[in-house]
């Protein structure tokens, strides 16, 4: 184990040239970032999970009532264990011939098996009380670490001038500022992760994974190494649009929909100029020029700029889908049902929805549909798509 840490902590890997980690001990004259002080955002990030249930249970619950949000979910499938059986070890999107075996096994129509495999699996689906309660708590952490980067970087050389990023590195002090914001964050992430496999399942849950991962790894790399300015500068930046997406949400939710499309124009807007221009021409170049001229590359200083590149492809691809939807949103005079980062092929719903005449077909009706009413019956499940009635938004990060 002393070999393989040792080997880890190769100081050839993850500081410059001719520094050591006995250069950057604490004294009594500094106080440098230190591996350990880390460990403290995993217990922190465990609090940050409770106080979110508290948040939820007696804050956003109560406000969602007082704004006359649903509790109630998606409508319950009638029990059926020939059904039930298929959904759970064979398949929850049946295909037509499928459906036609079951029809003729059951004796019910095509239709009417077809509303029951829609109805159990928007039964998975949480309801809008659920949703608003998680975007209400998102919205108040992302505000409240927001205004606290804000205000700090503020006071900062470095927010006016990124070559102070460098000067000087690594023996960059360590500040109470800069030790609180970090372990907030990094704590608040660890949650996320968490929180992920038990949050409502999104359609992007894997890249949303990655881009967690990839947030951890900048944080804990830029954390050890001790660049910790232009890491609090690309946290700042991130922070600023996850606020109104956030906002735009609860405004769908509450079926605000000219706040909600307000609030997505302005997301949209600050999330393509911030995450396509300010973060190139500001934190990449003064990571990848800035530094080099400074302080020079070493093999950590790869890693970390590697890793902001992939951000950098994850911020292309999300503001692709924004553009997409925006586009399709002006094509058709009217703004879709929430979320570009859950687009789907089909363009279904979150709570897939079908006709009211599906719904009113009783489960003993007969009907043998041939291939063409199959069809018909499958494309009413998609008449709305994956946005926001009144305004589509992605859910980021």
């Amino acid at each position: 184990m002393a070999g393989i840490l040792a080997w880890f902590w190769n100081e050839r890997f993850w500081l410059p040239h001719n520094v050591t980690w006995a250069d950057l001990k604490n004294t009594d004259e500094a106080t440098f970032p230190q591996a350990e002080d880390l460990y403290l955002a995993c217990p922190l990030a465990f609090c940050i999970f409770m106080i979110r249930l508290v948040f939820e249970r007696f804050i956003a619950r109560p406000c969602a009532m007082g704004l006359k949000i649903q509790t109630n979910g998606p409508q319950k499938a009638q029990p059926n264990a020939i059904l039930e059986k298929v959904f759970t070890a064979i398949t929850k999107h049946p295909d037509e011939k499928r459906l036609e075996g079951l029809s003729k096994q059951l004796d019910w129509d095509v239709r009417t098996i077809q509303r029951w495999f829609r109805q159990r699996r928007n039964q998975e689906k949480p309801s809008t009380l659920a949703r608003f309660c998680e975007s209400m708590w998102r919205f108040t952490f992302y505000l409240y670490v927001f205004t606290y980067g804000v205000r700090f970087l503020k006071k900062t050389a470095w927010l006016w001038n990124t070559k102070e990023c460098w000067y000087n590195y690594p023996y960059q002090p360590l500040t109470v500022d800069i030790h609180y914001y970090y372990i907030l964050e990094l704590s608040f992430y660890l949650s996320l992760i968490f929180s992920q496999f038990t949050d409502i399942r999104r359609k992007d849950f894997l890249i949303m994974f990655l881009h967690h991962v990839a947030t951890i790894s900048l944080i804990t790399f830029s954390y050890v190494n001790n660049m910790a300015r232009v890491g609090t500068l690309v946290m700042c930046l991130h922070d600023a649009a996850d606020v109104l997406i956030e906002a735009a949400k609860m405004a769908n939710y509450a079926k605000c929909q000219i706040l909600c499309n307000l609030l997505f124009a302005m997301f949209a807007i600050l999330f393509i100029s911030s995450r396509l221009g300010v973060y190139p021409v500001w934190i990449l170049n003064t990571t990848f020029f800035e530094s080099w001229e400074i302080v020079g590359p070493y093999p950590s200083w790869w890693v970390f700029n590697l890793l902001l590149i992939l951000l950098q492809l994850l911020h292309s691809f999300w503001s692709y889908l924004i553009v997409k939807t925006a586009c399709r949103a002006i094509s058709k005079g009217k703004v879709g049902k929430w979320n570009p980062l859950h687009v789907s092929k089909d363009d279904r719903s979150d709570i897939e929805s079908g006709s009211d005449e599906d719904d009113s077909l009783p489960p003993n009706h007969k009907h043998h549909s041939s291939s063409s009413s199959t069809t018909n019956g499958t494309n009413k499940n998609h008449g709305t798509n994956g946005y926001l009635t009144g305004a589509p938004y992605p859910d980021e990060h």
